[in-house]
């Protein structure tokens, strides 16, 4: 992302800007859906109307860090203790979108609230090369060094997608132990880049990874998400033995649940949360059975989950659902706010168009009421000018006189035009 994105502010954000709550929550249930298929016991959620996809999660079962996207230190403080107070599903960590959509006042508070609160703050950080080119010509710092600046990262936190990462960028985040959230599919489809995560893990900063959302990847799976990881880091380095499978696994498992804060959902343990899930490796793929995290890297897929659990409720199993109501009502109501969403783009840009088609004319009435004043003038003063001369002139000398107004007026015409 960057302020020139056309994808992000030509595509996605007038779409967003016809979201509602209610379509929130249906495509958050959907999405919910999605993810467990795939052994997605919990999301890091960074989006609109946090209190439609609380409570979606709620509904479903389903365990969701809410991170803030931005705004007042006053918003940003009511959210943390309000979402971290909700249920226990639902928990909330400081945030905001990206250095490119947050002015410098946004900025400073989100630092100042994060020591008052000793909190960590998450943002998208260095997601492209223009990013990070463009925030060094407004600040001269990269995007890490002047959150760093700024106290963000005084108790932590991270960022989302770290691509193009400097050498001090990386020294940032390893002194800081801040997290790096990989999303190759999302950067692979936006042809973003290859994050350094080989570089990352001999430094020894902490790694997680996620899907990003389904506008830029588009699918929420992480089988596919973990293939990528490893693949895309083996052709960046022209190393096969680079990450892993091993780190691959631990970063989708272990990372992503410490990474988000959950520390009770990491690995499965006396005292730890019941959040699981249970591969089939009776499959072709999964067999012969060599080494299951390369199994699992290499081979696995969402076909292997068996059964998805969340805090002990089972959500998912051999395909069916357990979230509340059935899927069929899910994918109708994703339907209705699609369907009203799209209405009211068509809507808005038929008026665009309209307001568009009503500049044009009024432009081009006051053009031609101009042309006719400027003519009329040029045609008067001549007359009063040269009323003797023009009486005895001869018919073809009073055209020319007429073609030469013509020709000041259409001279004076081409201005308003081109403004």
């Amino acid at each position: 992302g960057a302020l020139g994105d056309p994808w992000l502010f030509e595509q996605i954000f007038p779409l967003e800007a016809k979201l509602t709550p209610e379509a929130v929550y249906a495509f958050t249930k959907l999405s919910i859906l999605e993810y467990l298929t795939s052994g997605i016991t919990a999301g890091f959620d960074m989006y609109y109307f946090r209190e439609a996809i609380a409570q979606a999660s709620i509904d479903c079962g389903f365990r969701t860090v809410l991170c803030g996207g931005g705004g007042s230190a006053q918003q940003l403080e009511a959210e943390y203790r309000k979402f971290n107070a909700l249920h226990p599903l639902i928990s909330y960590q400081l945030g905001l979108h990206s250095e490119y959509t947050s002015s410098i006042t946004e900025m400073t508070e989100a630092g100042e609230l994060a020591r008052a609160l000793h909190a960590p703050v998450f943002a998208h950080n260095a997601e492209t090369a223009r990013e990070v080119a463009e925030c060094q010509d407004r600040w001269g710092k990269t995007p890490t060094e002047l959150f760093a600046s700024l106290g963000h990262f005084d108790y932590g936190g991270g960022g989302f997608h770290c691509v193009h990462m400097t050498e001090h960028d990386l020294e940032i985040f390893r002194d800081r132990g801040l997290w790096a959230v990989t999303n190759p599919g999302s950067n692979a489809k936006l042809a973003s880049g290859i994050a350094p995560l080989e570089q990352m893990r001999a430094l020894g900063i902490h790694m997680a990874i996620g899907t990003d959302g389904p506008s830029s990847n588009n699918a929420l799976d992480f089988f596919r998400e973990m293939y990528l990881a490893a693949v895309l880091q083996k052709l960046r380095c022209e190393d096969a033995a680079a990450l892993p499978a091993d780190d691959v696994l631990h970063m989708a498992t272990v990372g992503g649940a410490q990474a988000m804060g959950l520390t009770d959902c990491d690995v499965l343990a006396p005292g730890k949360q019941a959040d699981l899930i249970v591969i089939d490796l009776q499959r072709p793929n999964m067999q012969p059975v060599h080494n299951v995290a390369r199994n699992l890297v290499y081979s696995g897929s969402k076909e292997n989950v068996r059964l998805t659990m969340v805090a002990g409720r089972v959500l998912y199993e051999n395909g069916a659902f357990f979230v509340g109501e059935p899927v069929q009502d899910i994918y109708r109501a994703v339907d209705t706010a699609f369907a009203a969403m799209r209405a009211a783009l068509r809507s808005r840009l038929a008026r665009v168009r309209a307001r568009s088609v009503s500049k044009r004319r009024v432009r081009s009435t006051r053009v031609f009421s101009v042309l006719r004043v400027s003519s009329s003038w040029v045609l008067i003063a001549r007359s009063v000018s040269s009323r003797m001369a023009a009486q005895a002139a001869s018919p073809s000398a009073r055209m020319d006189s007429r073609n030469r107004s013509a020709r000041v007026s259409n001279s004076f015409m081409v201005t308003p035009l081109k403004s």
